[in-house]
């Protein structure tokens, strides 16, 4: 089993965090992890993406030329990765950031309401473990315990309070995501 995701959006969304809590998970799970990374200058605002690679053999190489599942969060993302997830991968996005939906008919595509869902509840630091709870419906490689640990290892301590909630939106995004073909 081998695992290449790209989560691309702005920064300020919770993009390499979600990739720090998917890799985290992979760890506990005893996977071999790869997490890169990459971000422009700017603190919120500018881009953001993050490559995971999870596996149960030995990971050659860091960089993907190709994914397996793309989570887009705005359109500059879908328009960059939508040609890079292979043949038969997924796309996820969320209809929020994303005004020109994907094109591609050889992938199967997901859409799911976070950011307004999040809105709606107020709880909007809980944007991106939604979206993640939408991806882990899809494709449970890792175990929720293991998230939940991951989760815990990339969150500050005073942040353990919000754990619940954060739990919470996991098993909601598993409830919202739709396909959309």
């Amino acid at each position: 089993m081998k695992e290449t995701i790209i989560i691309a959006g702005f920064g300020g969304q919770g993009v390499l965090s979600m990739g720090k809590i998917l890799a985290y998970s992979g760890v506990m799970q005893d996977f071999e992890v790869s997490w890169m990374p990459s971000y422009g200058p700017e603190m919120r605002g500018g881009t953001a993406n993050v490559t995971v690679i999870l596996s149960d053999r030995k990971i050659s190489s860091p960089i993907a030329n190709e994914y397996d599942t793309a989570i887009v969060l705005n359109q500059q993302s879908l328009d960059k990765f939508e040609p890079l997830i292979k043949t038969g991968g997924v796309l996820i996005y969320d209809t929020n950031g994303v005004v020109n939906p994907p094109t591609r008919t050889d992938i199967e595509v997901y859409s799911i309401d976070a950011a307004s869902e999040c809105a709606l509840t107020g709880q909007s630091k809980m944007f991106n473990t939604m979206i993640l709870g939408g991806y882990l419906k899809l494709r449970p490689i890792v175990e929720m315990s293991n998230v939940m640990e991951g989760l815990k290892k990339s969150l500050p301590e005073r942040a353990w309070a919000y754990l619940p909630q954060n739990e919470a939106a996991i098993i909601r995004g598993g409830e919202l995501i739709r396909k959309v073909r």
